[in-house]
């Protein structure tokens, strides 16, 4: 396994085993996007994304990651590691701005 997809299994697993749900993962490498991954899930609200995102931090860099940055409101977190970006929404904000079909998009337009 490269190590890119051991670090998105790492994220996935901490994910998955702290209740996040429906996690999805989008491969963006050779597209005209500014990470190579993405990784999108649904919390069960502002504290379990506060959660998740301790729990991502605490695990992550006993594995060597660096986070670049964290922004978060009560709807939203994105954890910038440089080449992923992890994004904990809320059920109602995930819904409303619907990152998956973007990134659905710019990957079929650099496809054709």
């Amino acid at each position: 396994m490269s190590k890119n997809l051991k670090r998105i299994d790492d994220i996935v697993k901490i994910l998955d085993e702290k209740k996040a749900e429906e996690i999805q993962v989008f491969d963006m490498r050779g597209r005209d996007y500014f990470v190579d991954y993405v990784i999108i899930s649904t919390t069960m609200g502002d504290r379990h994304a506060l959660s998740l995102t301790d729990e991502l931090k605490e695990r992550l860099k006993l594995l060597g990651e660096n986070f670049l940055g964290i922004e978060s409101s009560d709807d939203w977190v994105v954890c910038d590691l440089g080449d992923i970006l992890i994004h904990l929404l809320s059920a109602e904000f995930r819904a409303k701005y619907n990152i998956e079909e973007l990134l659905d998009k710019l990957k079929q337009v650099k496809s054709q």
